[in-house]
């Protein structure tokens, strides 16, 4: 699947008394962009968990390699790099121009939301990572 990309500015609620974006506002920029290219395939949250459906980060992992800070233009990427019946691994990063600031590889789990159990990815979003 092909790259999708979510423009974020750096507010000041996203930084630490210096100015520099507190480590893990840069795990809600990459949940946006998740929710986003969700979104971008016709697909939201909300209609999921009205279809009992419910998606859970089941594992990351991340480097860091510089910080943004105060009022940075950032980019934010996600593509997906495997999928299975009720997972996917998401490469995901935080880029400042072509810059990487954060990278990290985030695992989402597809699960029942009454039996908090692994299910099947709804039809719609199945055809869209098979696509």
């Amino acid at each position: 699947m092909s790259e999708f990309r979510l423009p974020v500015r750096v507010y000041i609620e996203d930084t630490d008394a210096g100015g520099i974006v507190y480590y893990v506002n840069y795990f809600k920029y990459m949940e946006r962009a998740r929710s986003e290219w969700l979104r971008h395939h016709g697909l939201t949250q909300r209609e999921l968990l009205d279809a009992g459906i419910q998606l859970v980060v089941h594992r990351l992992e991340c480097r860091y390699a510089k910080p943004a800070r105060l009022d940075d233009e950032l980019s934010v990427s996600a593509v997906v790099a495997s999928h299975g019946r009720c997972r996917m691994s998401f490469a995901q990063a935080v880029w400042r121009g072509g810059e990487p600031l954060c990278e990290a590889q985030i695992d989402i789990a597809c699960l029942d939301a009454a039996r908090l159990r692994p299910t099947a990815w709804p039809q719609a979003l199945a055809a869209a990572l098979n696509g």
